[in-house]
């Protein structure tokens, strides 16, 4: 494992990790490269909403994320107790239950104890650039999905595609196959709290970080208690910072330096 010291000498030298690994919680990260991309869906995309306006979008630094969800292990590591109300399903599920105050006070306590600082949540824009992963598509790589890639209510899925299972309940994460960039899940399994507040998009070019002032927070990626309609990279969906349920999680970026 490299040192937080190593680290700063290889960033000094140009040479950054392609991966990392938290050394207080064991959080895997990869590294997402800057870049463009159109944020987003086309008019053509089923189920498409009006809100999802396309707009190309700069992600002008690199920054690392999360492979998965943060478990409950990790966040019973930081916290000391775990706050979810799907305790049974295992250390290895995701932690849910939890609001955008709750993850505000877990990443201070992570970033004031880890040797490892700089963690954050990921904006919505870095969100959905992850989860589309050089892809255009509904689901980045693929216009369908199906419960065995993905963790959603089968009883609804997108796009007049078969019906599949309705699980009831988060599962493990990793439990299906990353997408090409190696993140598990971007698709399903809990909603994700994004930074930024929600806001109409712009119908032009926007920065990676947009100004948002709504005071209602974005959440992405559709959860085991929503359809299929709700895993697509481009929808949007939205809670009070205040608001905590059963399908509400979370996963970090961290910054470069």
């Amino acid at each position: 494992m490299r040192t937080a010291v190593g680290f700063l000498c290889l960033l000094t030298l140009g040479v950054v990790p392609t991966s990392r690994v938290d050394p207080l919680t064991g959080m895997r990260f990869v590294l997402v490269s800057a870049g463009e991309f159109v944020m987003g869906t086309p008019a053509s995309e089923p189920q498409r909403e009006v809100q999802e306006i396309q707009h190309r979008v700069a992600i002008a630094q690199p920054f690392y994320l999360a492979i998965h969800e943060v478990t409950q292990a990790e966040w019973t590591k930081v916290m000391g107790a775990n706050p979810s109300h799907f305790r049974s399903c295992g250390r290895d599920c995701p932690v849910e239950e939890v609001s955008f105050a709750d993850v505000e006070a877990f990443i201070r306590e992570l970033n004031a104890r880890s040797t490892w600082k700089g963690f954050r949540l990921p904006t919505e824009a870095e969100w959905e650039y992850a989860c589309r992963a050089g892809g255009t598509k509904a689901f980045g790589a693929s216009n369908a999905l199906t419960t065995n890639e993905a963790n959603f209510d089968g009883d609804y899925p997108y796009a007049g595609a078969p019906t599949g299972l309705n699980r009831g309940t988060p599962v493990r994460v990793g439990s299906f196959k990353p997408n090409a960039w190696g993140l598990f899940d971007m698709s399903g399994n809990v909603w994700e709290w994004t930074s930024d507040d929600y806001a109409p998009y712009p119908g032009a070019a926007a920065s990676s970080n947009p100004a948002f002032t709504s005071g209602r927070k974005v959440i992405r990626g559709g959860s085991w208690l929503f359809g299929g309609d709700s895993a697509r990279c481009g929808l949007r969906y939205t809670h009070r910072p205040q608001d905590h349920g059963p399908s509400l999680g979370f996963r970090l970026a961290h910054e470069l330096g």
